[in-house]
């Protein structure tokens, strides 16, 4: 058979987003960090990420993960974080599949009933516990990065709605926040194509306004995802809340979305609705859920941050071989 290029592929999803682990086929393109490493995939690598994740190899409701040796000597593993859009440094459901993967396929030893796992991320250094048992991983939870918020309550205007107020957080990437009752809408999968669109208007309105940066890697830059939410709900001391989160370059996150979710208990510890060792459940668009929990509390430059904890769920579903026959007219893939 005839191929370019041969990847091996473990396919699995988090709570309904399905996220792909390359465990073969890519070579490793050596850096002193994690955030050089994925500098130099972009750069070097990044027609693997159109192969794998555009048509009609790949769908945008999909991301895909490198498995690379990791820079920090205290990790187990690295990974690295390819969407239909772009690289992202850190995904909390990606987190969530690579190490279900890592531990159900053997590449990292498995104990009963929890194992952690140390994962380098361009984001920083994640740890995840795995609750175990015969062979399966149940859930995993994983402690992220520190979350922080840039602007609470920051008006911006979109044409046919007029003024909203939205929130502006970090959570291992960029998200600004919207409640859905200033958006006229629900937060119902009938409401899919509506949603996505509210999500591109209020990306390019937060951008016309505002640059948000990480103050520790001025790198970090921009709005990657827009959440749209309805109210936070409170039932005898147990609480959740119902979001979807606008994923680039325009689709919905099928899970809770780990990054938005830390994000958002930075806002929640923010207005004083969360606090210190509380756990809120996030629920996806199609009824999943995650459990936020804040753990602690740091500094992020001048920022106060939480430092979150994500719980979930992943399943393994298959395995698949992704070849490139020389012929093929479509070396990158397509979008339409």
């Amino acid at each position: 058979m005839r191929s370019r290029r041969n990847l091996s592929i473990i396919c699995s999803h988090c709570e309904g987003e399905a996220g792909d682990v390359i465990i073969g086929g890519i070579l490793d393109l050596p850096a002193k960090t994690m955030h050089k490493k994925l500098s130099r995939y972009i750069n070097e690598y990044d027609d693997f990420r159109r192969l794998l994740l555009h048509e009609p190899r790949g769908r945008p409701e999909m991301s895909a993960m490198i498995i690379v040796p990791p820079c920090d000597p205290r990790a187990d593993a690295g990974f690295l974080i390819m969407a239909p859009g772009d690289w992202v440094p850190m995904s909390g459901s990606n987190t969530i599949c690579t190490t279900t993967v890592l531990l159900e396929t053997g590449m990292v030893s498995m104990k009963e009933p929890l194992t952690e796992v140390k994962l380098d991320t361009a984001a920083g250094l994640i740890t995840a516990t795995a609750e175990c048992d015969n062979g399966r991983c149940k859930s995993v939870s994983f402690d992220n990065v520190p979350a922080f918020v840039f602007a609470l309550d920051q008006e911006i205007f979109l044409p046919g709605i007029g003024t909203v107020r939205v929130d502006i957080s970090y959570g291992g990437q960029w998200y600004v926040i919207a409640q859905a009752k200033d958006l006229n809408i629900e937060v119902e999968t009938s409401n899919g194509a509506r949603l996505i669109e509210l999500g591109k208007q209020l990306k390019q309105a937060v951008l016309d306004e505002c640059m948000p940066t990480h103050p520790e890697n001025p790198a970090i830059c921009g709005v990657n995802n827009i959440i749209i939410t309805e109210p936070l709900v409170n039932r005898e001391g147990k609480k959740s809340v119902r979001h979807t989160v606008i994923v680039t370059p325009g689709r919905l996150d099928r899970s809770p979305c780990g990054t938005g979710s830390s994000s958002r208990l930075a806002v929640l510890h923010a207005r004083g609705q969360l606090e210190v060792g509380e756990s809120i459940t996030f629920q996806s668009i199609i009824n999943t859920e995650f459990v936020g929990r804040i753990r602690g509390l740091d500094k992020v430059g001048d920022h106060n941050a939480v430092l979150p904890n994500i719980k979930g769920r992943a399943w393994i579903t298959g395995d698949r071989q992704v070849r490139l026959d020389p012929d093929d007219p479509f070396p990158t893939g397509f979008l339409i």
